[in-house]
Order: C-alpha cells, then structure tokens, then sequence
C-alpha cells in the first residue's frame, strides 16, 4: 500500500461510517475483534497522509480506548478527549480540523457510565463538598447544569444537593446531550456540514462492564 492509496480513498456518507463504528463495537462486545489495519504496511501508507473515517470526543478515562472499542485501525479515527468530554475551544478547532481539512463525516460524542468528572460534579453540589483543586472545579463547571436539572425541585434557588440523591447514569446521559448542543451551537462550520448533509452527529454513552457504546443522540443524515 501507498500513502497516494490512503489519500484518495472513496469518502464514506455518514451513514456508512457509523455503520461500521457499530459492526466494530459488535465484534468487541463478542469478544471477536479482528484488529483491522494495525500491520506494517498500513503504518507506512499513513506515514504521509491520514484520511480517518470519523471523528470521536469522548472522556479521557483510561477504560475509553476508542480504536479498541470499536475495532478500528491506525488513522481510522481522529480522536479527541478530556475528562467528561468537556467543550472548549481547543476541543472545537480540532473537531472543526477533522471536518474541514480531513473531511470526516462523522462526529462520535462518547459519554460513559462510573465516570469521575460526573461523580465530581454531583458531589461538588453537596452541602458539605470540599473544594476542588481551580482546574478540575472549571473542568466539571459544565457538567453542573445536568446535575441540578436531574436533581430537580430539591436544586431549586441553588439549594445544596444532599449525597445520594442524584442518579450519577442519568446527569451523564444529560451531560451528553448538553455536550453535543453546545458544539453545534457554537461550530458554525460542524452545523452547516449537518445542514449540508454531509456530516452526522451521534452521541453514545458507554457501558463499562457490556463494552457496548448505546447511541442515544443522533443528528444529520443517519
């Protein structure tokens, strides 16, 4: 294989693309991956050129491993993460990079179960929460807004949070969604290629112990 085969492969519709995330994460969850693209030769055909078929924000948690999970290759995907999958502006510019220079045409958001900056930010709501270190405390900032709506009445004026009381799998699944309206809210360029056709959002959440990445949100041409 040649680096000029890489560049001018056929570019993959949204739809296509997330098919073969799912049939990957299939064969992880059945415990028969087949490890696809990760020889010698394929190394040496990206040496010059990457042409991945999608894009995925997802957490930094070290159980999140995205080319493992959905049974991808070397330059198959063009990964971005944070801890709880936070948007910001360095989290734009490189979605925006893989759209716009790399021609994705799809854009995973992966969420996850047991994830600490959810447990972070509900617990930062309690009555007796200790302060957290300034970067972690900005970090969880927009995870908050989900906490306080799952809480419900009992979050109302701002009200401390008792422990216990907030269901840590629902906030993470409102953080999901929170995450993926903020990034076509603010990505003119992501919101125009969704309009256009050429782009598709999905958001999944992640089942630790399954392996299976559940899509919950789904956006563009799917």
């Amino acid at each position: 294989m040649t680096g000029d085969t890489a560049a001018v492969k056929e570019p993959k519709s949204p739809a296509k693309a997330w098919e073969e995330m799912a049939r990957g994460n299939e064969r992880f969850v059945s415990g028969a991956p087949l490890h696809p693209r990760q020889d010698v030769e394929r190394r040496e055909s990206l040496a010059k050129v990457q042409r991945p078929d999608a894009a995925l924000f997802g957490c930094s948690d070290s159980r999140l491993a995205a080319e493992i999970i959905f049974d991808k290759g070397i330059g198959d995907l063009f990964v971005v993460r944070n801890a709880g999958q936070i948007i910001s502006d360095s989290v734009v510019g490189s979605l925006e990079y893989a759209v716009a220079v790399l021609k994705v045409p799809l854009i995973v958001v992966l969420g996850h179960d047991e994830c600490g900056a959810v447990r972070a930010a509900i617990d930062s709501q309690s009555d007796d929460a200790e302060a957290l270190p300034p970067h972690i405390a900005h970090l969880i900032e927009k995870i908050v807004p989900a906490v306080r709506r799952v809480a419900g009445p009992i979050a109302a004026d701002g009200a401390p949070i008792p422990a216990g009381s907030v269901d840590a799998h629902e906030v993470g699944h409102e953080h999901l969604r929170d995450t993926i309206a903020e990034l076509i809210e603010v990505s003119e360029l992501i919101s125009d290629g969704i309009a256009a056709g050429t782009l598709a959002v999905v958001g999944a959440n992640y089942r630790l112990l399954e392996g299976r990445a559940v899509p919950d949100i789904r956006i563009g041409n799917l």
